[in-house]
């Protein structure tokens, strides 16, 4: 399997696996199994038609695994690798009606995946030389975050807390419950276990203030201009890390790290990354 970690057939990926099969296949493939011999076998490659950073191969081989339990699955390319058009990034060599019938999901997959490491490349690229680092949100995809998180470490891009469970981020709205941002941080500290950071999202200088003397272990500046962000970087001191947030583009990255923020975290790393173009190609066939 050339290193490929296909995991196991319940985990989270082989249950959206099964779920996407059912989606597209339902009872079966009606095209595959009138057109192909039940017992023909075949060599597909799953090739790139633009140049792309490659993230997903180990889920869309899963994809064929599924249907094919026997077959032989070679990835050409890794994570975070790149890829110029025309170049192979999965060889699959079985039954020639699984790889029919897996070529959409495995492509979806790929191509959505791929997609996000791409754009996490772009950005990545944008902040070289500087000391900020690029964050992603929660903003993915239902079922698929780990696929995506996964994706925007392969493009360069380091992950924020990936669900509710496993960090505490007080934003406006947990605010305006508790009356202000200072009483809900101080109500997270007090509940927090001892190691879990409590970051506080706040737009104005008293803001910062006030979160900072609740006990705040990270600041989250969130909306603001660059010359805005700037002061705020500056009022902090070092204090505790801060993360830029809200109305990040790619062309102002370099803007963003110039003020000396930590981090920037984007939303569109997930939520707005373009799928690629990727194709497959029957290699070969043998009959049955």
């Amino acid at each position: 399997m050339d290193g490929l970690d296909l995991g196991r057939p319940d985990d989270a990926v082989g249950r959206l696996i099964a779920l996407a099969l059912d989606e597209d296949v339902g009872p079966g493939d009606r095209t595959a199994e009138a057109v192909v011999p039940a017992g023909a076998r075949g060599v597909a490659l799953i090739v790139a038609k633009e140049p792309l950073v490659v993230s997903g191969v180990a889920a869309a081989a899963r994809v064929f695994r599924a249907l094919d339990p026997g077959c032989e699955l070679t990835a050409l390319l890794g994570e975070g690798e790149a890829a110029e058009a025309g170049g192979a990034v999965l060889r699959v060599r079985g039954s020639l009606r699984a790889l029919l019938t897996g070529e959409r999901t495995a492509l979806n997959l790929l191509q959505r995946l791929s997609g996000v490491a791409t754009l996490t490349r772009k950005y990545a690229r944008a902040l070289e030389g500087s000391r900020t680092r690029l964050l992603d949100t929660r903003k993915t995809t239902p079922g698929l975050r780990g696929l995506e998180k996964a994706a925007v470490r392969a493009g360069g891009g380091r992950n924020h807390r990936g669900a509710l469970f496993d960090g505490i981020l007080v934003k406006d709205n947990h605010a305006a419950a508790a009356g202000s941002i200072g009483e809900a941080v101080r109500r997270a500290k007090a509940d927090a276990p001892p190691l879990l950071a409590v970051e506080a999202e706040v737009s104005t200088p008293a803001q910062i203030d006030e979160a900072l003397a609740a006990g705040a272990d990270m600041l989250l500046l969130d909306n603001l201009g660059d010359e805005e962000l700037r002061a705020a970087v500056k009022q902090v001191g070092g204090r505790v890390p801060t993360e830029a947030s809200g109305g990040i583009t790619l062309a102002r990255l370099p803007r963003i790290a110039a003020t000396g923020v930590d981090f920037v975290s984007a939303g569109a790393l997930t939520h707005s990354a373009p799928a690629v173009d990727l194709s497959l190609l029957i290699e070969s066939s043998e009959a049955a």
